[in-house]
């Protein structure tokens, strides 16, 4: 069965429902990335614009089920009003009598937003009843948060049994973008898997070498199949007990006819520390002590060799410790290049998950690739072949 949109229902006189993802980094009050608002913007548009009334529900942190003033949603108010440019009213109840007070008292050409739901401790278990009283509040429900739906909670999954159901443009426009990388994309593909640990990435390793073409290894987790390889990686991060696993990933991917690439030099230095004095080595000659913090420059025009032969890439995590000088050059160096190649219509590149954002941001190039995913756990857990719950709910 085919996801419903937005443009398959009705919007006039209509109350929609939409789970959206406003779980944005806060200082002091502050936020620092407005990303997430900032997508949410053509849903919210395109039903006032039809004549719909939206109501946003979204979590925000971790209350445990109870009232946190520091983790309610009406800090953002603000923010939301200009992003949206219209008035926003907000519930400090999620459900209940204000909530549906509020709802009816809801103007056409406004929006409300509906207090945290991770203040009930009835989200997070999707409970029946609950899920019920969200449906009350509208005549439809829209589901743009992907980065929520690998979670089975009642404002993702519960909701949706008891009231007409679909995603919004935010939602289809991550579908599409991830569905163009994994089931039916232009070969060769290209996927490139960074970060700190394999233990993390196992099952998404499993899935990708099933369907690429190539497979680039590098961060914290490169040092594991270094090690596994009978490489000396000194001081650094690496996971011997996972010796076993990496070497048993590089020989299902052979058998399966994907090219696995890890670093063959290394930047080391002796602290993990900003400027620090370091050093280009062969990967298989790490001294004893010494922190391997980076891919070096052979493996970043051997990485870029293979982008400039491919047409799609799928990229999580970064290739170094980034977040500090000089360690971020690999990363900066090959996400540069993709983007590049991306502007020249050569190559389709999707992105996301955990540090990938942050990676990308600080090579100043986030807009340059294809589609860049908000998501986390959902954008990995989507890549590693599993069904979201928030998604499959609505099929």
């Amino acid at each position: 069965m085919t996801i419903k949109t937005l443009n398959d229902h009705e919007l006039q006189n209509k109350k929609i429902l939409v789970r959206v993802d406003l779980n944005v980094p806060l200082n002091q009050a502050k936020i620092l990335d407005s990303s997430r608002i900032e997508r949410l913007v053509p849903t919210v548009r395109k039903i006032i614009k039809e004549g719909g009334r939206p109501i946003l529900i979204s979590h925000f942190g971790r209350p445990k089920g109870k009232y946190d003033k520091l983790l309610s949603l009406e800090q953002l108010i603000p923010e939301l009003s200009r992003f949206f440019d219209c008035r926003v009213k907000f519930s400090t109840e999620t459900t209940g009598t204000e909530a549906l007070k509020k709802v009816e008292g809801l103007a056409n050409g406004e929006v409300l937003l509906l207090e945290n739901t991770r203040f009930n401790p009835q989200e997070e278990a999707n409970e029946l009843n609950f899920s019920k009283s969200l449906s009350e509040l509208g005549d439809i429900f829209c589901n743009d948060a992907f980065s929520a739906s690998h979670r089975a909670h009642a404002s993702t999954v519960g909701v949706a049994n008891f009231m007409p159901n679909c995603i919004g443009l935010l939602m289809q426009q991550e579908l599409t973008a991830l569905k163009s990388v994994l089931s039916k994309p232009k070969r060769p593909v290209v996927a490139v898997v960074g970060g700190a640990k394999v233990s993390t990435k196992i099952d998404l390793l499993s899935n990708l070498i099933q369907k690429v073409d190539h497979l680039v290894i590098g961060g914290g987790m490169a040092n594991t199949f270094l090690h596994a390889q009978g490489n000396p990686v000194g001081a650094s991060l690496c996971e011997k007990d996972l010796k076993g696993t990496a070497l048993k990933v590089l020989k299902r991917a052979y058998e399966r006819g994907c090219e696995v690439h890890i670093p063959h030099d290394v930047i080391i230095a002796s602290d993990f520390e900003p400027n620090a004095q370091f050093t280009v080595v062969e990967a298989g000659k790490v001294p004893e002590g010494k922190l391997i913090l980076d891919i070096g420059p052979s493996t970043c025009d051997k990485i870029n060799q293979i982008f400039n032969k491919c047409e799609t890439l799928i990229w999580n995590g970064p290739m170094g410790a980034f977040e500090i000088t000089p360690f971020d050059k690999g990363t900066n160096i090959t996400t540069t290049f993709a983007a590049k190649l991306t502007n020249q219509n050569q190559l389709i590149s999707v992105a996301g998950g955990g540090d990938t954002v942050s990676a990308l941001k600080n090579a100043g190039i986030v807009e340059d690739f294809s589609y860049v995913s908000l998501a986390g756990g959902a954008f990995l857990e989507w890549m590693e072949g599993k069904k979201l719950p928030g998604i499959a709910c609505l099929e």
